[in-house]
């Protein structure tokens, strides 16, 4: 008797690449997509009433981003394992990704034989790393940024102003100032603004 298949959640924000993907890895003998999700709550519900073998997550997603939804697949349904498939190749989410309990991180951009061996090799205990961006992860160094200065930057990167941050955070106005005045500061960045920007291609944010 042949092993059974692995089984796989597609968890993408866009429902074209979704399907493609799943289209793409089914032709696998071995692989079958159990269940999909468009957004990062979904997927930890889909999780723990699919028990898939391997997850493929996409990282930036409406509601719970997908570091947010690796640690809670993580915590709910340890069985299931993480691959990050996504188009942000940046060092910070390389290292948010691992932290959270991800097993590997690919691009999308990868050969679809690539990505089906990546998700064996996770489903098998190993971790898969794009080469090229573990370097440039171990070049960059950890992200500089506290919890609260990630949230209140991130917060800001709409325009927000300080008053309405420090309302949905529930701090003063002036420790979200300290806050952004520090991330401003860690990043090089002239404003917060730019400290935003830094921040996000960085994928500290």
């Amino acid at each position: 008797m042949s092993p059974a298949p692995i089984r796989l959640l597609l968890v993408d924000d866009q429902a074209l690449v979704r399907g493609a993907m799943g289209a793409l890895l089914e032709l696998e003998d071995d692989l079958v997509v159990a269940g999909e999700a468009g957004d990062g709550t979904t997927a930890a519900a889909e999780a723990l009433r699919l028990s898939p073998d391997v997850c493929l997550m996409d990282i930036q997603m409406p509601g719970a981003d997908g570091i947010a939804a690796t640690r809670a697949i993580r915590t709910s349904s340890p069985g299931t394992r993480v691959l990050i498939v996504t188009t942000f190749a940046r060092p910070g989410y390389l290292r948010a990704a691992l932290e959270a309990g991800a097993s590997g991180f690919v691009v999308k951009d990868a050969p679809a034989a690539q990505l089906a061996d990546a998700v064996r090799r996770v489903h098998a205990g190993m971790r898969v790393v794009d080469p090229e961006l573990a370097v440039a992860s171990l070049a960059e160094g950890a992200n500089p940024l506290t919890e609260r200065e990630q949230q209140v930057l991130r917060l800001s990167a709409d325009g927000r102003a300080v008053t309405q941050i420090a309302a949905e955070v529930f701090l003063s106005a002036g420790t979200v100032r300290n806050h952004l005045s520090s991330a401003i500061g860690k990043t090089g960045a002239s404003d917060r603004a730019q400290a935003a920007l830094i921040a996000r291609e960085k994928g500290w944010i």
